[in-house]
């Protein structure tokens, strides 16, 4: 246990010492806040940036004259002197960002055949505002046939927003769906990349000893399992500890920018103005909203995601890394390591791939299963989690997972063993698995 306490501690003062690390760990968060800060004063510029774009519209069915309307920087220009063949040669020459054909055939029964020309590829934002009224335009043609009126049918339709509040078996009311769906999603996703990022550490680190010859020396002092142990140990905490730091340092950043251009941002662009610009009709985002997001994520159970969190952290990369570190004993060079690292890898990017299925069930028979076989359970468990989880699965989840890293172990062992000494052969799948009975 000692040998193992004083390999694991090598590992992780050498790594932690690094200037890569020191680096990494503080660039990190201010890569997050950068792009955060970034993308908020580009929204708070976007007026500024975003050109004046003018449509000339070529209506051959006359039904849209006078009818379509400007946005802030969207201009619609009739023409009626000239073909839409010769509007598109103007085009090349001149100022315009494209042309709204409407065929002769057009109709309020027949909607088809219109087209928008432009010299770059228009913008979503663009398609739909410019959709959206035509699509008004038809719409109020026909009740006004039909003898409805556009102001009563509006007064008619009802907006209804169902809250989803899970009660526990002590009455206990549990978050929305929305807020157990981000939360989920972002510890999901965040597992699955740690796993990867400090796993694949383990592989090169032990490739890395294993070319260099050095653990020729250190196997003279210890026994192989130990090496390996303390090796995917200390590279843990090493992982945990940046971790932790990227998130405290990543939270102190990215608040002091919202709190630096929060009320500014409220100010420069309301909420009329891009309904205005967009052509969205019908957003209401009021307090009563804003506080009922808020109280959705105020309902979760921060201490059981966090603990959960942690374990299925640390459960994950301990079970895959001892997986990662037989790959680097098994081979001579990392270009080798692909044809061993995808059969290992399949389980976690499967688990990924399932989360849309899970999302539409969290307790179905899927969701179950997944949850508890240990390759698949750090990413599945953790997306389940905030849904809410029965006791049963979660203890039975996470005593797999522990027994799960037990038997990696013990697998990765067989291999380690012999594989840290082979050099200069070539090993295939079925030699790999004549280790686990070598003695």
């Amino acid at each position: 246990m000692n040998k193992i306490l004083l390999i694991c501690k090598r590992e992780y003062l050498t790594r932690v010492k690094k200037k890569s690390f020191l680096i990494m760990t503080i660039v990190g968060p201010l890569l997050i806040a950068l792009v955060y800060g970034v993308s908020i004063w580009l929204a708070m510029n976007e007026e500024t940036t975003d050109s004046e774009k003018n449509i000339v519209v070529f209506d051959e069915s006359k039904f849209f004259n006078g009818k379509l309307e400007d946005a802030k920087k969207i201009h619609f220009h009739f023409s009626e002197k000239s073909t839409v063949d010769i509007e598109k040669q103007k085009l090349k020459e001149s100022d315009d960002y494209g042309i709204l054909y409407i065929p002769s055939t057009f109709s309020p029964d027949n909607p088809k055949g219109i087209y928008l020309y432009s010299l770059s590829q228009p913008g979503i934002l663009i398609q739909d505002f410019i959709e959206k009224q035509i699509k008004q335009i038809v719409e109020d043609v026909k009740f006004e046939r039909e003898g409805i009126n556009r102001a009563t049918l509006e007064k008619i339709k009802t907006k209804i927003n169902i809250k989803t509040i899970k009660l526990t078996e002590k009455g206990e009311e549990r978050g929305s769906a929305g807020a157990a769906l981000a939360i989920g999603m972002i510890s999901a996703l965040m597992i699955y990349i740690f796993i990867f990022l400090y796993g694949v550490q383990v592989m090169r680190g032990v490739l890395e000893e294993k070319t260099s010859r050095i653990i020729e020396v250190l196997v003279s002092s210890v026994k192989p399992f130990q090496l390996m142990m303390g090796k995917i140990v200390g590279i843990a905490a090493v992982g945990l500890t940046q971790f932790l730091l990227w998130v405290i340092l990543s939270a102190a950043v990215t608040s002091a920018i919202s709190g630096f251009y929060g009320n500014k941002f409220k100010e420069k662009i309301p909420l009329n103005e891009i309904q205005k610009n967009e052509g969205i009709e019908n957003v209401e985002i009021n307090e009563e909203s804003v506080s009922g997001f808020l109280s959705a994520f105020s309902t979760v159970n921060y201490p059981l995601v966090l603990g959960s969190f942690l374990f299925y952290f640390l459960g994950g990369y301990l079970l895959y890394s001892a997986l990662f570190a037989a790959i680097g004993s098994a081979v001579d060079a990392e270009s080798e390591t692909q044809q061993f690292m995808l059969p290992v890898t399949i389980p976690l990017i499967l688990a990924m791939v399932m989360i849309q299925f899970i999302l539409k069930n969290p307790d179905g028979p899927v969701a179950f299963w997944f949850s508890i076989i240990p390759l698949t359970s750090p990413v599945i468990m953790m997306m389940r989690i905030p849904f809410g989880v029965p006791v049963f699965d979660l203890v039975l989840s996470m005593c797999l997972l522990v027994l799960g890293f037990l038997g990696s172990v013990w697998l990765a062992s067989r291999v380690f063993r012999v594989g840290i000494l082979m050099w200069g052969k070539k090993v295939t799948p079925r030699e790999l698995f004549k280790w686990f009975f070598y003695r």
